[in-house]
């Protein structure tokens, strides 16, 4: 009985405190709060604070840009993108079309290059690697992805240039003489150092996120071709199907990060504002020019131009970036 009675004492207590807590509650801050906590909605409203200033510094950045380069734009218009001159010096005529040839051409080459060994690496680590061997692997390949880009750059003007030179470029010409992919004078400096230089600094980033989107891929997919009489090469066959527009999403990634590429492509890429189209000639990219004669822009007018082009290159990046995470995100979300 003494039992019952406690037991009924401390109901009576915790009604009374339940009751008291929501008197207090159900004045004009409950009005405004409704049920919710209010460290609750104070947290959620930081967030949404924090994540609004990210994107509000995205547009800030490209009204700082636009605003910079209204000289440029009104000299030159649309023509800033398919002129080929580029004379700071004497007639200060601008255009882009050179160094965006240059950007193109160098990322398609690191592309070329990187994406069969990131996809191989990816489907090694997701389908056929054990597991004591995935971690170690991942992480060495990741960690290619850590390195400053200026170590690539000195790497490339020690090791890969004379390579190039005294090697590779050599042979090429002998194999192909009369490729014009191959013309010029070995110099080691050109568009093929530059794209060699980039399809190392991007293979992390592809084989990483392809394995992310490999492994996304239920084990259900793999388990029922197997039980079909499916061989190992089929059912992988079969994930690489299921996976292809994240696959390409992770490619776009890496795509986006070659294009954003400055200080290691600036210094094996030769620095010549030209189009041309053996690999083995110097070349010019956006992020190169911004990074050589940023600071000697001495007229309004050069000082435009540069800010124009590093907006033409800001709207490619996130036009490229955005259509990657976009494929990505897809991928994962059938899966999910």
């Amino acid at each position: 009985m003494d039992i019952v009675k406690d037991r009924e004492t401390f109901e009576k207590v915790q009604d009374y405190f339940k009751k008291s807590k929501e008197k207090k509650s159900s004045g004009f801050l409950n009005k405004i709060l409704g049920t919710n906590n209010l460290g609750d909605i104070i947290f959620e409203r930081l967030t949404l604070l924090f994540a609004v200033l990210v994107f509000l510094l995205v547009v800030f950045m490209a009204w700082e840009m636009y605003s910079h380069s209204t000289l440029s734009i009104k000299q030159f218009g649309w023509k800033f993108l398919i002129n080929s001159t580029w004379d700071p010096a004497v007639t200060q005529v601008f255009g882009a079309l050179p160094m965006i040839f240059g950007t193109m051409l160098s990322s398609f080459l690191g592309l070329l290059i990187a994406v069969p060994l990131g996809l191989s690496v990816a489907v090694f680590l997701s389908e056929l690697a054990p597991a004591w061997l995935e971690k170690p692997l991942s992480f060495l390949t990741e960690l290619l992805a850590g390195i400053p880009s200026v170590i690539y750059g000195l790497w490339g003007i020690f090791v890969l240039v004379p390579w190039l030179r005294d090697t590779v470029e050599p042979f090429l010409q002998n194999e192909f003489p009369n490729s014009p992919f191959f013309q010029g004078a070995p110099y080691g400096f050109g568009m093929l150092a530059a794209g060699l230089i980039l399809s190392i600094m991007v293979l992390p980033i592809i084989s990483s996120i392809s394995r992310d989107v490999l492994k996304s891929v239920p084990d259900t997919q793999r388990e029922a071709a197997f039980a079909l009489g499916a061989t190992r090469w089929e059912v992988t066959k079969i994930v690489l199907s299921n996976a292809r527009s994240g696959l390409f999403g992770a490619i776009m990634l890496g795509f986006g990060r070659a294009i954003g590429e400055t200080m290691a492509v600036t210094m094996v890429i030769g620095n010549r504002a030209q189009i041309s189209a053996s690999l083995l000639d110097p070349g010019y990219t956006m992020a190169s020019v911004l990074a050589n004669e940023f600071t000697e822009a001495t007229t309004d007018l050069y000082l435009n131009a540069l800010i124009e082009l590093a907006l033409v290159l800001f709207v490619i990046t996130i036009i490229v970036n955005m259509l990657a995470h976009l494929l990505v995100w897809s991928t994962e979300r059938k899966w999910k």
